[in-house]
């Protein structure tokens, strides 16, 4: 490490950094010795016809004040007390592995949740994840068929780019595979060694494809301890679905909600059952659960601080000496000394 680089001070933190003003000061103190001098009663010596002729070791005179100068900057700088802090974090706990199962069936393109179900669903849901911290995460899209997208993983970032990916139409299969959608988001958390294992299912219609009944996803949960929650996303009978090409009108479809089977798959793996039939709602329901599943990590933060004043003092002072030495030489105009 180059100690007098420009990158190398200015990495630096600095226990009293009002010192650093007197650097500004250190460049006067030649211009003031020479003032003085010139006050003082000159001595004339007369020379030959000849006159001097110039000599470049005539400059040698300037370097015990330049070294004085150096000396003096170097031990201002050891005086401020450069520091490089380093900071450990340390974690202790455990976290909870949680996994978001998002309906993306035609129906979530339904506009009674603004801009669409899928937008609000997906934006409160990047919102949840972005307070977790410490949890591993994965997320499951699912429509006629559930696929997993994203496994369990602290990698917010990796999370956050699929969740903004999901789209009505990424799975073609239609209909709404609630019982799949569970099974596979079952075989992602039943391996787990968390201290909590979580389940949260959004969708806005009944289950009605796939291959595994829902109930008995919930029962198998259940048996894993697995904690399902389910949310119930719109509102029942007819609500608004894009706009008529040939009059430019709203449109508007019946849905509805198969509430009693999604409470009932709450309540038998140990969750709860929220209904959101607004934008507003939804952000309730996700507080709600960040509130219920608290990750229990401890953090400690240590804090270590490695002192570099020594080097600076060091040659600080070995200049100091240097001047006193070439104090005694021919480079001191002993006239003014």
């Amino acid at each position: 490490m180059n100690l007098f680089s420009y990158a190398t001070l200015a990495g630096y933190e600095w226990q009293h950094p009002r010192l650093l003003l007197l650097l500004a000061l250190v460049p006067l103190l030649p211009l003031l010795r020479w003032l003085l001098a010139r006050r003082r009663r000159q001595v004339v010596v007369a020379f030959g016809p000849g006159g001097i002729r110039p000599d470049w070791r005539a400059g040698l005179r300037f370097l015990p004040t330049l070294v004085l100068s150096l000396s003096l900057a170097l031990l201002v700088v050891a005086a401020a007390r450069p520091q490089r802090p380093s900071e450990h974090l340390t974690q202790t706990g455990r976290g909870i592995d949680i996994v978001l199962a998002i309906d993306v069936s035609g129906s979530m393109e339904i506009e009674d949740l603004k801009p669409t179900r899928l937008e609000a669903a997906k934006r409160l849901a990047g919102r949840f994840v972005g307070g977790r911290a410490g949890d591993r995460l994965g997320l499951v899209a699912f429509a006629g068929q559930a696929y997993s997208l994203v496994p369990l993983t602290t990698d917010y970032d990796l999370l956050l780019s699929n969740l903004r990916s999901l789209r009505p139409g990424l799975i073609a299969d239609e209909g709404t595979a609630i019982g799949t959608a569970l099974g596979v988001a079952i075989n992602r958390l039943r391996d787990s060694r968390a201290k909590s294992r979580v389940c949260v299912l959004l969708s806005d219609g009944e289950s009605n494809a796939g291959s595994l009944d829902p109930q008995l996803a919930a029962q198998l949960a259940h048996a894993y301890g697995i904690r399902l929650y389910t949310i119930g996303l719109g509102e029942d009978g007819f609500v608004p679905y894009g706009r008529d090409s040939l009059t430019g009108k709203p449109r508007y479809v019946q849905t509805r909600l198969d509430e009693t089977t999604m409470r009932q798959l709450a309540q038998a793996a140990d969750g709860r059952f929220f209904r959101a039939a607004d934008n507003a709602a939804l952000k309730q329901v996700f507080g709600e659960i960040d509130r219920l599943e608290k990750s229990d990590i401890r953090t400690q933060r240590y804090r270590s601080v490695q002192d570099f004043y020594r080097s600076y003092l060091g040659w600080g002072l070995a200049l100091w000496l240097l001047w006193l030495a070439l104090k005694g030489t021919f480079m001191s105009n002993v006239l003014e000394d």
